[in-house]
């Protein structure tokens, strides 16, 4: 018996401007796949981390620390992490090529490694980057690393 089989290129978006300011997102979505939307920060999107934590710097490091935290108005980083692995089940069977926010791979590879959520600050996401999973019958697997020959600026480090 044949199971299906899904293959999800990530992409991130390139850094724009508020993002060079260190601004917080909002929750940009993926057309066609609203699970796969962006983090909802809430009353904190468009501001500087900066300035949130002058106004509450506690509630800052409840952020990055408790995983079931959320910012006022948004969503936590385990609420995430449920939503997006909702999103990658839905995803049909065949390849699917997806420009998601940084946060999103990140949550899309903690869930799919089943990873603990606290993984979820661990991880660099670089923009205009790929990730690869591959998927079949609910357990995900990533794909680390393309041949040098593939790479964009391959050549000795």
């Amino acid at each position: 018996m044949k199971t299906s089989s899904v293959r999800v290129r990530l992409i991130t978006f390139p850094l724009d401007a508020a993002a060079r300011q260190g601004r917080f997102g909002h929750a940009r979505p993926c057309p066609g796949h609203e699970g796969l939307r962006g983090l909802d920060t809430g009353e904190w999107a468009g501001r500087t981390l900066d300035e949130v934590a002058g106004r509450d710097p506690a509630a800052v490091r409840a952020w990055l620390s408790d995983p079931a935290y959320a910012p006022p108005g948004g969503e936590s980083v385990d609420a995430l992490i449920a939503r997006v692995g909702a999103g990658l089940a839905a995803l049909p069977e065949g390849t699917h090529r997806l420009v998601v926010e940084q946060a999103v791979v990140r949550a899309a590879v903690v869930h799919a490694l089943e990873l603990p959520p606290v993984a979820f600050w661990r991880l660099d996401v670089r923009p205009e980057s790929v990730t690869a999973l591959t998927g079949r019958a609910g357990r995900w697997n990533l794909l680390v690393g393309q041949p040098q020959e593939e790479q964009p600026h391959a050549g000795p480090v």
